[in-house]
């Protein structure tokens, strides 16, 4: 019974790993000054890992991404973190996450949508396929604002082998305007009063907001995919109907 007991501790791994990304997501400013006091300059590799991943891997959208580059910001306008470095740093993870997320999908191609992947959600491959479809090459830009469709939106571009030099371009310029945006929000608002009263108030508000292009991203997606469905069942129906 050595199995079962390896499974049940891997279980309580995963419910303890997801716990925790919830709560870093929901209380990110507590978690990320605990941070910094615990680990001081190594914070600065963690965050790297953290939007390097976020960007980089379409298994772990869950992560924080607006809301993290946010509190950070904040940490940076409190003294606990340098403004300059951590904004190089997070531009760095942002454009080379999104430049091997546009690798992957250049060299799984049409595959990935073709096959069922255990850590792939088919849902979000058809909203970052679709917001791609509306938004052509500026959805790599628009897409650093939209959690989960900006993980899936430069390995959507890789599976349409968007030519590479156009590609570096919206994604540098992407990364530019989604680090200096939101660090610069947070390292001149993070501080007010107002806002260090209401911190979490805050991040709640930035992550419903964010999340809101992506539910209706899905929803059209899948609704899209119905009515594609739809229409073939009909001409197949009409087809039949004829030939009798």
């Amino acid at each position: 019974m050595d199995w079962l007991a390896q499974a049940a501790e891997l279980l309580r791994f995963i419910a303890d790993l997801a716990l925790y990304v919830v709560d870093l997501a929901l209380h990110i400013d507590v978690q990320l000054f605990s941070l910094v006091a615990t680990y001081g300059n190594l914070t600065y590799l963690l965050l790297f890992l953290i939007v390097f991943c976020e960007t980089g891997l379409v298994v772990t959208p869950f992560l924080p991404g607006d809301s993290l580059l946010f509190a950070a910001g904040a940490l940076a306008g409190a003294g606990a973190l340098s403004y300059a470095p951590l904004l190089a740093l997070l531009f760095s993870a942002a454009v080379l996450g999104d430049q091997l997320n546009y690798s992957i999908g250049r060299h799984l191609g049409r595959a990935a949508f073709e096959k069922q992947w255990r850590f792939l959600k088919r849902e979000h491959l058809l909203a970052a396929q679709s917001f791609y479809d509306r938004h052509g090459g500026k959805a790599i830009i628009l897409a650093r604002f939209i959690p989960v469709i900006r993980t899936f939106a430069p390995f959507v571009a890789g599976i349409g082998h968007m030519r590479r030099a156009r590609f570096a371009l919206f994604n540098v310029a992407g990364a530019v305007l989604w680090c200096l945006g939101l660090l610069s929000a947070g390292f001149f608002l993070g501080n007010h009063p107002w806002v260090q009263a209401h911190f979490s108030v805050v991040i709640y508000g930035i992550v419903l907001i964010s999340a809101m292009p992506v539910a209706l991203e899905t929803t059209r997606a899948v609704l899209k995919r119905r009515n594609k469905a739809g229409k073939g069942r009909e001409e197949a129906r009409a087809e039949s109907e004829d030939k009798k």
